[in-house]
């Protein structure tokens, strides 16, 4: 995997850590698709970091739960 994709990666997953963010306003923030936030946070993180992924991965769960609320 390409040194910047992994730097990018670890980036999104530390600032979802901290913010909680949506992937849509991280997309905004990293000026990636939707899709490749996804793809980072899902696909390529846990190959980068298990631990970390955990963590993030129970964020976006949590996103996935109340999306009907934000009308998503």
């Amino acid at each position: 995997m390409n040194k910047y994709i992994i730097n990018r990666v670890i980036n999104e997953a530390k600032y979802i850590i901290e913010t909680g963010d949506t992937v849509r306003q991280m997309s905004l923030i990293f000026d990636v698709s939707k899709s490749t936030v996804h793809k980072d946070l899902h696909d390529r993180l846990l190959e980068i970091d298990a631990d970390m992924y955990d963590k993030v991965s129970k964020i976006l769960a949590y996103h996935a739960d109340i999306r009907h609320i934000r009308g998503g």
